[in-house]
């Protein structure tokens, strides 16, 4: 009886301290997530968001004359004022007579950065309780390869197959794309995990798990393009790309580090 209360008082004890440091880990590394996007990403937005709204604004424009693409651009800037701006990535919501939405500045940081501390928090949990199950918490080493591994599995993976897009974008519709990323993000974890902890024969099961979604294929746009120009797209990669590294090695090894420190 002793040991079972044992047992269970240690189970209780390590759940406490995993959600301890999620919340912690969570905390610092949502926040130094948004201190990057608002260095690395966010002028690119800002840039898409001046572009589509220039765009939106083409048909006035070239109604007796057609424009260039610098005065559209011109024109998008005299007129930004009049239209709502939201980012693909941080989207709280739509801007018209009955929606509200954050407005730029201090406010949409606020809430861009209230988001990234929330998914921050969850995905410390996800590290924390897997390096608990494998065996242990290990030092900030071990929390950085296990960053590592989330950032292959949520953004590597389905990344492959839909990269991030600026607004303005063509994508395919939202349902699918949304479906397509929970089914990457589950097989690349099954078949790292098959590839990593499973003996041989399972780890070529592992290998054949993380390539099904890509075989299946990724949701396309009908029609392909957008009003950002090409180049500008893949310096939202790039950045979004490194960004989204930087956060999760971050948050691996502050999960470990905090898990060693907290005491409940």
């Amino acid at each position: 009886m002793s040991l079972t209360r044992s047992t269970q008082g240690s189970g209780w004890r390590a759940i406490k301290q995993i959600v301890s440091a999620a919340a912690l880990s969570g905390l610092m590394a949502g926040v130094c997530l948004t201190v990057a996007q608002q260095w690395q990403v966010s002028p690119l937005i800002h840039q898409a968001e001046v572009l589509e709204n220039a765009a939106n604004d083409a048909p006035k424009v070239t109604e007796q004359a057609p424009a260039s693409a610098s005065s559209i651009v011109e024109h998008a800037h005299e007129h930004a004022h009049q239209h709502a701006t939201q980012s693909h990535d941080d989207h709280i919501g739509t801007h018209d007579d009955a929606d509200w939405k954050p407005s730029d500045g201090i406010e949409r940081i606020f809430y861009t950065a209230l988001v990234n501390v929330s998914l921050a928090v969850g995905f410390g949990l996800l590290l924390g309780s897997a390096l608990y199950l494998h065996g242990g918490m290990g030092g900030w080493r071990a929390g950085l390869v296990w960053g590592l591994a989330g950032y292959l599995v949520f953004f590597v993976a389905p990344s492959i197959g839909m990269p991030p897009q600026l607004p303005g974008a063509e994508a395919a519709p939202l349902a699918e794309r949304q479906l397509w990323w929970v089914l990457t993000v589950t097989s690349a974890a099954a078949g790292l995990a098959l590839i990593r902890f499973a003996p041989m024969p399972f780890k070529l099961i592992g290998t054949v798990v993380l390539t099904l979604p890509y075989l299946a294929g990724a949701p396309q746009p009908a029609i392909a393009g957008g009003s950002a120009p090409p180049e500008l797209a893949q310096a939202f990669v790039l950045a979004t790309s490194l960004v989204n590294g930087f956060f999760w090695l971050v948050l691996g090894a502050l999960t470990t580090q905090f898990y060693k420190k907290v005491r409940v």
